[in-house]
């Protein structure tokens, strides 16, 4: 079930969502990375959740306390704090009021889950990769006090996911590897301090890679001329927890042909239930 939420009834927000005991109720959050809008709400229409629709700015006002309580979790798709320019992307950070919340928020036990392209929000806002458990970088920078060249993407990839812990909620009913055909990432990924749920046999190397530099910097896309990215993890998926919240993250999931793949519709119904549930904040808020 859809509710797109506009600016002009924000305030009205509270009234406006209700759910049975047995439906997650979501936050859905979208706005600052293309994506084909009808086949994406076509397939949250199938995960049997109850869902609202909002788009970045509008969702900064929204990621606190008392509107989330509304909420059972939140769905990131977005990707706020990147403004791409002609000669590059402009960086920015959220304001301290937002932080504030927003970790008040993490403190509170909200679940969050993050789709893709989710995994670059925020670039200028270095506790933000903490709170996900890794980053796509645009351009070399810094990451936990370590110099690191920009991040690899590859579109179209048809490659073999394996399931790592077939008891784990989020993956139950999946077979024990699978197919997909997806976008992948050579990005950095925070493996010390996350749990491990998919990984793909994929070759995350350079060479298998194009420079995300040189397509929003040079224009040239589906370029590795002269980028040498290390190796990078081949894990796609995880869990993990921050403050007293759950968070998920998943890698998959860039267009139609991955959300018609009906393993990833089970996956993602299955972790949009798990994040949202009293058991992911219980494991969550375990010391």
């Amino acid at each position: 079930m859809l509710r797109v939420l506009k600016p002009e009834i924000l305030t009205q927000l509270t009234t406006s969502v209700t759910s049975t005991m047995t439906i997650p109720r979501v936050l859905l959050i979208t706005k600052g990375h293309p994506f084909s809008r009808e086949p994406f709400f076509e397939l949250f229409d199938q995960l049997e959740v109850d869902y609202t629709h909002v788009e970045q700015p509008v969702a900064w006002h929204l990621l606190r306390k008392d509107v989330m309580a509304d909420f059972d979790c939140a769905v990131f798709y977005d990707m706020p704090g990147i403004e791409f320019l002609p000669g590059g992307p402009d960086f920015s950070q959220p304001d301290t009021q937002f932080k504030s919340q927003f970790l008040d928020l993490l403190a509170s036990g909200k679940g969050m889950l993050f789709l893709h392209h989710a995994i670059a929000g925020w670039p200028g806002w270095p506790e933000y990769a903490n709170i996900i458990g890794g980053r796509f970088l645009y351009l070399p920078g810094s990451l936990r006090g370590e110099k690191v060249l920009d991040s690899g993407y590859r579109h179209h990839v048809t490659h073999n996911v394996q399931v790592l812990d077939p008891e784990h909620p989020i993956l139950q009913d999946l077979p024990a590897s699978f197919s997909l055909q997806d976008e992948l990432y050579l990005f950095e990924v925070f493996e010390q301090d996350v749990v491990p749920l998919l990984r793909s046999n994929y070759e995350f190397t350079s060479a298998n890679f194009y420079s995300a530099a040189k397509a929003v910097k040079e224009g040239k896309m589906n370029s590795n001329q002269d980028w040498s990215h290390p190796p990078g993890s081949n894990l796609i998926g995880w869990v993990k927890r921050y403050s007293n919240s759950p968070i998920t993250y998943l890698q998959p999931g860039d267009d139609p042909v991955t959300w018609q793949n009906p393993h990833f519709i089970e996956l993602l119904k299955n972790a949009v239930r798990w994040t949202a549930s009293n058991a992911a904040i219980t494991w969550a808020q375990k010391s």
